[in-house]
């Protein structure tokens, strides 16, 4: 849907939409009454996910600067990571209440309030974020690729010199994108294939499938369960740890939003791969020895902070780069539509092969970790062999590097 939309309507509108979506679920939640009620208007949020997860980095790819575009867009990962972060600082507290030096009965009230009430006024509490978001909307501008897209270039000229105020770098950004339009405005499906089109579709796809099958949100959502069963911590400490998740996964987006517009995409790329590999090896070695303990968390902790100083934040910045201004929206939306269709695949495997007897009895419960550690490997090949260096490139220049090579 969000290729469509954002394509028909803009960008701008796109992320509107997926507010009031975000509003609309955030509401419905809490008020459900029954546990249909409550999946319907989780899917409804589920939608809302799936456009802004599309149009927020191609928005801001389209309208930043070409030397902080890898920063700028980097935000979007940041803002996403903490949102995690928050999540486990509410459910750290959350679980640990019965902890507390309460009484049975303090214990109780609160258990009882948490059943009846709580997780309403969690779900309500997501209107604060998406109503802010739907309502600040509407002061930002059109992308200017977009105008031009619209053949609407007076408006597109005002937008870019709001953010670029030399008015002969205003006209050369300005000719870029006419020049990088002119010879096709055709933004139908096909033209996603055309002229060479389709190996940058494949390589957009597939960053999207390695950060993926790389094992990271298997990792996220089931955090507390792999500290619990598979690390043999108990459940206010399991919490405790997946708090250090959060916050190494914070710490090392940071990390890359100020390197990845001096260091360059690629060797993020390749850096973090092997060091998720060696974090997660690391971790289904101690699994495998029954050799718990400090080296298993600090693996985890490697694994995390390797992924959000590469693949977390660099696969939405090349995401938002590498399609030509034409078929942007529309080859984006296939590359995300692959990543989210591979999140669900990992996170419905995962369990099942974790409690596999296969994986007890022949690896001692460290088979997953093996498998995401090999997809790490191919993420690194595959980016030394095929993912091109963007770094302080303009749209265009990246869109030219392309056709240069048909």
């Amino acid at each position: 849907m969000a290729g469509y939309i954002s394509e028909k309507f803009s960008r701008k509108y796109a992320l509107i939409f997926s507010a009031f979506l975000f509003s609309i679920s955030a509401w419905g939640s809490g008020i459900a009454d029954s546990l249909s009620i409550l999946v319907m208007y989780r899917v409804v949020g589920g939608l809302g996910v799936g456009i802004a997860s599309m149009a927020s980095p191609m928005y801001i790819a389209e309208i930043a600067p070409p030397k902080k575009r890898g920063q700028l867009v980097s935000l979007y990962q940041l803002a996403v990571v903490f949102g995690f972060f928050i999540v486990f600082l509410v459910t750290y507290f959350i679980g640990s209440e019965n902890t507390a030096n309460n009484s049975e009965e303090i214990i109780q009230k609160l258990h009882h309030h948490n059943v009846e009430k709580g997780w309403r006024t969690m779900f309500w509490s997501e209107l604060i974020p998406a109503l802010s978001f739907f309502v600040l909307l509407f002061t930002v501008p059109h992308t200017p690729r977009w105008l031009m897209l619209k053949s609407r270039e007076k408006d597109a000229k005002k937008v870019i010199s709001k953010f670029i105020s030399n008015e002969e770098e205003n006209k050369q950004e300005l000719n870029q994108i006419k020049l990088s339009l002119a010879n096709n405005t055709n933004t139908k499906f096909i033209s996603v294939f055309a002229k060479g089109m389709g190996f940058v579709l494949f390589i957009g796809i597939m960053l999207s499938v390695f950060q993926q099958v790389s094992g990271i949100n298997a990792i996220l959502y089931y955090g507390a369960e792999i500290f619990s069963n598979a690390l043999g911590y108990g459940p206010e400490d399991a919490l405790k740890q997946q708090l250090w998740l959060g916050t190494v996964n914070l710490v090392f987006t940071f990390v890359a939003i100020f390197t990845i517009d001096k260091w360059g995409r690629k060797p993020l790329l390749i850096v973090g791969t092997i060091g998720m590999f060696l974090g997660l090896t690391t971790l289904g070695i101690s699994i495998y020895m029954n050799q718990l303990g400090v080296i298993s968390l600090i693996s985890i902790l490697v694994f995390i902070g390797s992924f959000a100083l590469s693949m977390g934040p660099v696969v939405w910045v090349l995401l938002s780069e590498i399609f030509p201004n034409n078929i942007r929206s529309i080859a984006m939306s296939i590359a995300v539509a692959a990543q989210w269709l591979f999140n669900a695949i990992v996170a419905n495997s995962y369990p099942v092969v974790n409690r596999s007897n296969f994986n007890e009895e022949v690896f001692n419960g460290a088979l997953p970790y093996f498998i995401f550690a090999s997809m790490c490997i191919a993420a690194m090949l595959f980016t030394w062999k095929f993912v091109p260096e963007t770094k302080g490139k303009s749209l265009e220049e990246i869109e030219a590097s392309w056709k240069n090579k048909e």
